[in-house]
């Protein structure tokens, strides 16, 4: 049974967790160095951390051009109804196609913003059409094209000043 991962992290905790969003293929022992606990403790917490919730995965980065996936596209989709039970099949049905990476479920005229990569252009059509704009909880679909990406800090992460 997880344990709620609203409870405060301590700033031990605080520094594994940001160790590990820098590199989660650190080793415990360098870890336990970076953080200046035990081994033993480290893998405790760490443990504990998952538990918790707080660590919910390791991840990879992936070129995903290399995967035959060059083509990058956020589209914003607008439901028709805002039931929960059309919300929740759209949900699935997304969260379950090929090509999409992250599905963001959001505020304001858009209800949420699908994070895909496609082979090519027409690839990225036949998604948008045999998947979205057909979808029968799909009001509009809009298509923007990503030119690049780049990740941020995250929130544990330092801004430089200079």
């Amino acid at each position: 049974m997880a344990i709620s991962p609203s409870a405060s992290l301590d700033d031990v905790d605080r520094r594994i967790v940001e160790a590990l969003a820098a590199d989660a293929r650190i080793s415990n022992a360098a870890l336990a160095e970076q953080v200046g606990i035990a081994p033993s403790t480290c893998l405790t917490r760490v443990a504990r951390l998952r538990e918790r919730d707080v660590l919910r995965g390791f991840h990879a980065e992936v070129d995903l051009a290399a995967l035959g996936r060059p083509l990058q596209a956020v589209v914003a989709v607008r439901l028709a109804a805002h039931d929960r039970e059309q919300i929740q099949r759209f949900t699935e049905t997304i969260n379950a196609l090929p090509g999409v990476l992250m599905v963001f479920h959001v505020t304001g005229q858009i209800d949420y913003l699908v994070w895909v990569a496609a082979t090519d252009t027409q690839d990225l059509r036949r998604f948008v059409v045999d998947h979205l704009t057909t979808h029968p909880a799909v009001a509009h679909a809009e298509t923007s094209l990503v030119y690049e990406h780049t990740r941020g800090p995250g929130v544990l992460g330092s801004v430089d000043a200079g």
